[in-house]
């Protein structure tokens, strides 16, 4: 509980730290509206690459489980390698275009598209 509460507060000092800077640097209303713009505008491009290696990840371990399974089956019966493979290979196809999916999704986040 004390680590919790410790670890709150850490976190509650650099937020105000660093929304104080962005606070304090600006001169007038306009210029604060453009930093924080700057800020929401980063802070899209890090939700986006944090979804993107998420996506990335889950798809790669994803393949990896698909591809093992596959190569099981084929070793307990090879006479149904046509069958697996192709199945195997569809399912790797559905996964690889969920992480595409995903990139588009980070690049219409970001603003790129």
């Amino acid at each position: 509980m004390k680590l919790n509460r410790t670890a709150f507060l850490i976190s509650f000092v650099v937020v105000a730290l660093l929304a104080s800077g962005v606070a304090l640097a600006a001169d007038d209303a306009e210029a604060f509206k453009r930093s924080l713009q700057l800020a929401h505008q980063g802070d899209m491009a890090f939700g986006a690459g944090l979804a993107m290696g998420l996506a990335v990840l889950g798809g790669g371990l994803g393949q990896g489980i698909a591809v093992r399974g596959g190569l099981e089956g084929i070793a307990r019966n090879p006479q149904a390698s046509s069958v697996v493979t192709n199945s195997m290979l569809l399912g790797l196809a559905f996964v690889e275009s969920l992480v595409i999916f995903c990139l588009i999704m980070a690049m219409f986040i970001n603003g790129t598209i």
